[in-house]
């Protein structure tokens, strides 16, 4: 009896070392595009957008912190599914399927709005640097913050530098502790959420349109595409033959990893809408165009931490965006005339992708060197966003519907219509806010 006790012991011990320790060592490592997808959503243009948002109307628009996330959701899943199934990125599927005016148009748009984006979180960073570090130079740090980015983007390898991304998510949880050190009006703020409210004014549509353009925006659409052919590139998949196709359990990992990065990215909008709305807009501060205007006003009202907390998620959620922003054109572009391309590459490997990335931060740099207010272009980036957004949708959801693209991974008639929806939903208020304009 002591020889089969002493048999079945290790048994035991290896059954519950593979059920418990290994599944939470995999778990961190299964999240990736999503993720970093979702949290770059939040970059200093989306905090600027959310926290006028929040002081100028208060609770009233809080409901599009529940309403954007399926919808974006959904456009991120179709991105993603595209280039598992193709094994190629998003430009690169545009340029397949359609004429070559449709993808450099498609392409100008998205290299225009993400350098304009680019320009205008350098300076938010450097601004929302100087909260913390009074003393410091605005020149000095957008020139650093830039330098700082490209170093990082073409010198760290893609192995390395994709956890860092991951990693750089956790500056972005600042607002969720700043929405609890506020002391939130729960009922009120729930009621909110789940009630609509919208005044039609022209200012309520132009901050609506630049929610949907910093929450649904182009740049994110070609950056997980693209990062996902990343992921198979690591995985030694380099050629598109061996890329092309999926499996059931890689859609599953690639929605639970999209599905977290979103939620999380709305979450975020949440607690930075309802935090505005109860320090500023209740106690009459309304006139909050930037997002460290905000951070200023709430030192006073919720007290230094909260104040440290909102400055510092500037900074680093712009480390996080940037990269982002300049990868997204560069891969559009590569793609485009069939560059070598790929964070996964060397310099010397890739040089025309890497010049691109190099010539978006440098463009966009110059912005805050030319008299521009640097605050001032993050809404209007993102309003810029809510225009682009729709034309390149179209084509998004005409891909992922396509069975001969697709085959029977092709949109179901769920996402089919969710796909629209967001499509002509973006397309109307990007073209009233466009005759709101010019009127």
């Amino acid at each position: 009896m002591e020889t089969i006790e002493n048999k079945k012991e290790p048994e035991i011990e290896i059954v519950t070392e593979i059920e418990i320790v290994v599944p939470k060592k995999n778990y961190w490592k299964k999240l990736g595009p999503g993720l970093t997808t979702g949290a770059a959503d939040d970059d200093p243009s989306g905090i600027a957008t959310y926290s006028q948002v929040g002081s100028h109307y208060g609770f009233q628009l809080l409901w599009l912190s529940l309403f954007t996330a399926p919808l974006m959701f959904v456009v991120q899943e179709m991105c993603a599914r595209l280039g598992m199934v193709t094994g190629r990125g998003l430009a690169s599927n545009i340029r397949a399927n359609y004429s070559r005016w449709v993808l450099y148009v498609c392409v100008f748009l998205l290299f225009v709005a993400n350098v304009f984006n680019i320009g205008a979180d350098l300076g938010a960073m450097a601004k929302g640097f100087q909260l913390l570090f009074p003393n410091t130079q605005f020149a000095i740090l957008v020139v650093v913050f830039a330098l700082v980015s490209l170093l990082l983007q073409i010198y760290i390898p893609y192995k390395k530098y994709a956890p860092y991304l991951k990693y750089l998510t956790f500056s972005l949880l600042s607002y969720i502790i700043v929405g609890f050190l506020v002391h939130l009006n729960w009922s009120e703020v729930l009621w909110a959420t789940i009630i609509p409210s919208i005044d039609f004014s022209k200012d309520q549509i132009f901050l609506i349109c630049a929610v949907l353009g910093t929450t649904i925006s182009p740049y994110l659409f070609f950056w997980q595409s693209s990062q996902e052919v990343e992921e198979e590139i690591v995985l030694g998949r380099t050629s598109i033959v061996k890329r092309r196709g999926v499996t059931k359990d890689e859609l599953k990992e690639m929605r639970v990893d999209s599905s977290i990065g979103m939620v999380f990215s709305n979450l975020v909008m949440f607690f930075i809408i309802a935090v505005c709305a109860t320090t500023l807009y209740s106690s009459g501060i309304t006139n909050i165009t930037t997002a460290e205007e905000a951070a200023l006003a709430l030192k006073p009202l919720a007290g230094d931490w909260a104040f440290a907390l909102f400055a510092f998620g500037i900074f680093g959620t712009g480390f996080l965006a940037i990269p982002i922003l300049a990868g997204s054109a560069s891969y559009a572009i590569s793609e485009s005339f069939k560059w070598k391309e790929g964070l996964s590459r060397k310099f010397n490997q890739a040089r025309s992708f890497y010049l691109v990335i190099i010539l978006a931060v440098l463009v966009g740099l110059a912005f805050n060197f030319m008299g521009i207010h640097p605050i001032k272009i993050l809404l209007y980036s993102a309003v810029l966003n809510g225009l682009v957004a729709p034309v390149i949708l179209i084509l998004i959801v005409s891909m992922s519907s396509n069975k001969r693209i697709m085959g029977e991974n092709a949109n179901g008639p769920i996402l089919k219509i969710v796909g629209w929806v967001t499509t002509s939903l973006m397309f109307l208020v990007g073209s009233a806010t466009i005759v709101l304009l010019i009127m």
